[in-house]
């Protein structure tokens, strides 16, 4: 016979008393078998069933047979929690608390609303410190501790190897545990790599950093012989490798459980738009990180001592360790509460049953074995759960699409900073400031609009791709922008010659006539601008005699600088601390497309990971998204800044010289930089949009008469995201 179909409060059905179904079925193995008992007002009540409704008559054959009621038009307006009550099935607590502690004021708390404050928070905490701090403060550590690029780039990369390590572990056995107690484990988990990541500033000594009153003005140039210089403190790479590691475990959960978390516990339709704002919190944590990072680095490491250098200078350590305190505080305390919420909120076994399955079907059928309650509980079925999502193409090709934007992401993140600070000659914090003023409305913007687009409009599946694979098509233009690029500012000896000329071969030239007598040295590097307007290596390299005790604009100014001609009057000019400032014209065009390419591929994102979740069966979707992150992070995520740094290294025309090896890159040729990140994100781009092409081709959506009630179909068939408000067919036999 056909089944009533299932439904809640909010499409008409009431409920009154609760009852405990015990009608016998005209079904074998049904008999009992409920959803949950709810209890409302008006004198007539039904359990929750795969399609079997029962009331409170004397009779169980006469309950059977009765007809579910109308609600009266006052109860049309009532909130739908009023007078309602879930009980889960098996049993389980669904009160917020921690063990028999559950006190009544929590459960204003027990709701999606709830859970998605409190994960937004987390996911706030972990970008603002993995994605925001690390990468604020990386220059600062290497700096402190004596560390080598490579070593702080193994520092970076171990939160990605940690993830990566314990993605299949924790996507797979937390996918089908209690998945708010993994949550909160991790965010403790991910507090305490923060705290032991800031542990090395305590246990070290002071920083001793020389006087800058004479370093680098001619005649007065000092530097450590390289013995000397050599410390034992890059050892403690490891800490921070450790702390990194525990980041990455902390965090696996968070956006594999967490999404899932929140997709099972609201109605399909809303999902995307809590997943947006659950990333788009994820998003502006690393915009808030660059922005406190920066006003952190401008406080002295060692707090409350008296140091007579700015923070302009090469030798100044910022207090880098500040943001990772609070962070691991803050990550310990917002811990608490997820680890009271319970396995799923109340009322949300409505939406389990009102979900429209999606998921792409395999001509040999073996998709429905992941139908199975039990399925995917012991490790036995973990092979048999990678080979199904192996043979679903539409998954294959979204995990690469997403590869290919992570690769983007990745090392925008990293090297975008970087390219702003060469394009419009900007200090470091300058550039990390400003390119988080345009992550935050771009990146947090696009985030949030894709989420509310699928929404909007109820996509279906193959709705979804299409747009995404809309979106990279849009930043695939934009990215063209790149084709045009701000001339560097003129650099005496490293653009041109100290009289203007160009350059003998591009073969750098720092010594000229000027300060042939100044016994310069390569190894301190501190930029100044010349009132020539041209910028020079150090003021030793710009003949620069004296400093001035006085600051012009905040910044220190050296006079009688030999090399440096002064306009107005006869004699030697000035020069004054820093990078001469750009007048690129092309400035706001740069900026306006930039912001383009960022809305853009973020705005791709809570489509493709709202595909993903809809293109496997339920049971899957936390492995799935387990994963997928795999192979983000093991094809995007790792590979993507060494391939973007890799790509800009080969533009850089001045190179330090740490002790005779070659360290970082100081000076980049602007024309080359933009042309390398242009066809850098070309090659991207254009795999990104065939991979979108292929996973749409290729999916296969269900059949719309999919049996109802089962894990793997709808109770209708024939709408994905917008929520019906069927009729009640009365039974008939078949």
């Amino acid at each position: 016979m056909a089944m009533p179909q299932n439904s809640t409060r909010e499409n008409g059905f009431c409920f009154t008393q609760p009852f405990d179904f015990s009608c016998p079925s005209s079904r074998p193995g049904e008999a009992g078998r409920a959803l949950g008992a709810v209890s409302g007002r008006d004198g007539c009540s039904t359990p929750l069933s795969n399609g079997i409704a029962s009331s409170g008559a004397p009779s169980p054959s006469d309950s059977c047979a009765e007809p579910l009621c109308s609600p009266t038009p006052a109860e049309e307006e009532t909130p739908l929690d009023e007078g309602i009550k879930y009980v889960s099935a098996e049993g389980e607590e669904l009160a917020c608390g921690w063990g028999g502690f559950t006190p009544g004021c929590l459960q204003l708390c027990n709701t999606s609303k709830g859970v998605l404050f409190f994960l937004c928070v987390a996911s706030f905490l972990q970008g603002m410190t993995v994605n925001g701090f690390i990468n604020t403060v990386i220059t600062s550590i290497e700096r402190r501790f004596d560390l080598r690029s490579y070593q702080s780039g193994l520092i970076a990369s171990s939160y990605d190897i940690a993830a990566c390590v314990c993605l299949t572990f924790v996507s797979y056995f937390g996918g089908n545990g209690h998945k708010p107690r993994w949550l909160g484990w991790g965010v403790l988990v991910m507090g305490l790599g923060s705290l032991l990541f800031a542990l090395p500033h305590f246990t070290t000594g002071q920083y001793e950093a020389r006087s800058a009153a004479q370093v680098g003005v001619c005649g007065g140039n000092q530097s450590l012989p390289c013995s000397q210089a050599a410390s034992s403190l890059s050892g403690y790479r490891f800490v921070f490798m450790l702390g990194q590691f525990l980041h990455g475990m902390g965090a696996t959960p968070l956006y594999t459980l967490g999404v899932t978390y929140l997709d099972e516990n609201v109605k399909t339709n809303y999902s995307p738009v809590y997943i947006a704002v659950f990333y788009t919190a994820a998003i502006l944590g690393p915009a808030a990180g660059y922005l406190v990072g920066g006003m952190f680095l401008n406080i002295y490491t060692e707090i409350g001592r008296e140091i007579d250098i700015a923070p302009e200078n090469t030798l100044w350590v910022g207090a880098w360790w500040i943001g990772f305190l609070g962070a691991g505080a803050a990550s310990l305390l917002i811990s608490i509460p997820i680890l009271g919420y319970p396995q799923r909120l109340p009322g949300s076994q409505r939406y389990i049953v009102m979900r429209v399955s999606e998921a792409h079907q395999l001509k040999d059928g073996s998709h429905k074995k992941a139908s199975d309650p039990d399925f995917g509980k012991t490790v036995k079925d973990l092979p048999r759960s990678v080979l199904l999502l192996l043979k679903n193409p539409t998954f294959i090709f979204l995990c690469l699409a997403g590869a290919t934007e992570a690769t983007l992401i990745a090392g925008m993140s990293t090297f975008g900073p970087k390219f702003l600070e060469s394009q419009f000659s900007l200090s470091a914090s300058e550039a990390a400031t400003f390119f988080g003023y345009l992550v935050v409305p771009a990146g947090g913007g696009g985030t949030f609009l894709g989420g509310f687009l699928v929404n909007k409009f109820k996509l279906r599946c193959s709705g979804i791709i299409k747009l995404c694979l809309l979106c990279t098509v849009s930043s695939l233009l934009a990215i063209l922008i790149f084709f045009i690029h701000c001339p560097n500012m003129p650099m005496a000896g490293v653009t041109q010659m100290y009289d203007g000329s160009a350059l003998p071969g591009g073969h750098l030239n720092l010594t000229a006539a000027c300060n042939a007598q100044c016994g310069c040295l390569q190894e301190t590097y501190s930029p100044v601008c010349g009132t020539d307007g041209i910028m020079y290596y150090s003021p030793c390299h710009a003949g620069c005699k004296r400093v001035s005790e006085n600051l012009r604009n905040g910044k220190k100014v050296y006079h009688a600088c030999s090399c440096v001609d002064e306009t107005l009057l006869p004699g030697p000019g000035d020069a004054e601390a820093g990078k001469c400032t750009s007048s690129c014209a092309k400035k706001p065009l740069l900026l306006c497309f930039m912001f383009v390419v960022i809305l853009f591929t973020f705005l791709s994102s809570i489509p493709a990971l709202t595909a993903t979740l809809r293109c496997v069966s339920d049971r899957q979707r936390s492995f799935a998204l387990g994963i997928q992150w795999i192979v983000v992070r093991t094809l995007g995520g790792i590979p993507g800044p060494i391939a973007f740094g890799s790509m800009i290294d080969k533009s850089c025309l001045l190179w330090q010289d740490q002790c005779g090896e070659q360290g970082s890159c100081y000076v980049y040729q602007n024309s080359a930089m933009s042309r390398y990140t242009l066809i850098a994100g070309l090659v991207y781009k254009v795999l990104g949009t065939t991979f979108f092409i292929v996973a749409c081709f290729l999916y296969k959506p269900p059949p719309p008469e999919s049996a109802p009630g089962s894990s793997d179909a709808s109770e209708n068939g024939t709408s994905d995201l917008q929520e019906q408000k069927p009729s009640l067919p009365a039974e008939e036999d078949v």
